[in-house]
Formats: C-alpha cells, sequence, structure tokens
C-alpha cells in the first residue's frame, strides 16, 4: 500500500524493522520535503515487495555500473518522474537510502547517490566511496556519495 511521506510529522510507517528506524524515517522525510518544496511533487513510497519492477531496476544498475550488492534487505522505494528526470529510491532496512536520477533526455545527468542514517556505519559494499556530511533537521547528519551512471539503462 503506497501512501505520502509527511515531513512536518515524520512517521516510521515502514520502516519499523529498521535498527535505525527513527533516522530512516527522517531521512525519507528530508528526502520528501526537498522534492515538495523544489518541484511540488508529493513523495509517495511503496513496500518494496509491491514495487520489484523499482527494486530491479535500481538494483540493476549498481550491479551493472560498480558491481555492487546490497546486503541489507529493501524496505520501501518509490519512482517517479519531474522536470525530465527520472527519479527512484530505495530505502534499506540497514539505514541506505539509495536513489537514482536518470536525466530521460539523451546526454543528461544521470547518477546513482547514496545517503546513511544517522548512527550506522559505511556497509562494506560501499566501503570504496567517501561521503560527504550534511546537516538537516529532519534526519539529523546525513552522510552521502554518489557515482556518475556511464551505462544505459
Amino acid at each position: 500500500m503506497s501512501y505520502a511521506v509527511d515531513f512536518q510529522n515524520v512517521s516510521t510507517e515502514g520502516l519499523e524493522s529498521s535498527p535505525v528506524v527513527e533516522a530512516l524515517a527522517g531521512l525519507r522525510a528530508n528526502e520528501a520535503r526537498y522534492y515538495k518544496n523544489k518541484y511540488d511533487h508529493v513523495f509517495t513510497v511503496t513496500p518494496a515487495a509491491e514495487a520489484p519492477e523499482t527494486l530491479d531496476w535500481i538494483t540493476g544498475i549498481l550491479k551493472d555500473e560498480r558491481n555492487i550488492v546490497i546486503a541489507s534487505p529493501a524496505l520501501e522505494v518509490t519512482d517517479f518522474e519531474v522536470e525530465g528526470l527520472h527519479m527512484a529510491y530505495v530505502f534499506y532496512e540497514s539505514g541506505l537510502s539509495i536513489n537514482v536520477m536518470y536525466n530521460v533526455a539523451e546526454g543528461g545527468k544521470r547518477a546513482v547517490g547514496f545517503k546513511l542514517s544517522d548512527g550506522i556505519e559505511i556497509p562494506d559494499e560501499l566501503a570504496a566511496f567517501k561521503f560527504a556530511r550534511q546537516k538537516s533537521k529532519l534526519a539529523g547528519t546525513i552522510r552521502g556519495s554518489y557515482f556518475v551512471i556511464k551505462g544505459e539503462h
């Protein structure tokens, strides 16, 4: 069952099995606020089991581009398009969030972003990446990294 993420009243709905449930809920709310403020888009998530095509697209890009396989179970996903950008997210039980920004236009920006919830260690499968820190009122300290997508997906 899909639902809109409320960034004013942060909920842990759908993320209860995470050991960092509050921080992950804050990270998800932070993303929802960004898309509402920048694009007037309502950030709606679906349990990962109900949207396997979104999870498969993201995991396929990770595998094809960098041979990355995430060990943690996926909890929720979202997939939408705003201003010519195909965006997809997956929120993992470990507290990791991965997003794919894929410009629909030929030659546009395409990248995979990683965000770590406050309080989690860098997963072994992402140890090669350097993470920058940013502060968020909703999520505490978020650590993020990314890579540019080179292939067609």
